[in-house]
């Protein structure tokens, strides 16, 4: 028999309560010549991916785990690695706000 109020949550439901409060799992850049590139969002960067940007040295080495493949381009569309890491900065500072107030589905 089932406890009354027992807290129950669904793990995909969760997440996706979660994701759309962020505003979803990815965090999209888009430069100044109008192209876009994205990196997964603070709160749902996985364990290897936010040990390599915690270990990378200075803004570029981040801002290379973050974009990855999509680094190259991005440089040449104009970004910086300063820039990258002001939008990481502003997403996790979101993130924080959004986290405070946000209450997660449970089904």
């Amino acid at each position: 028999m089932s406890k009354p109020n027992k807290a129950r949550y669904k793990l995909s439901a969760v997440r996706a309560s979660y994701a759309d409060a962020v505003g979803g799992d990815r965090v999209e850049v888009e430069t100044d010549d109008g192209k876009t590139y994205s990196f997964p969002h603070p709160l749902f960067t996985d364990d290897d991916t936010a040990r390599r940007i915690d270990d990378a040295e200075g803004d570029e080495g981040k801002a290379r785990v973050l974009l990855g493949d999509q680094w190259p381009e991005f440089v040449k569309s104009g970004g910086t690695a300063n820039d990258l890491m002001l939008v990481y900065v502003a997403a996790r500072s979101e993130m924080q706000d959004t986290l405070t107030r946000h209450r997660p589905t449970k089904k």
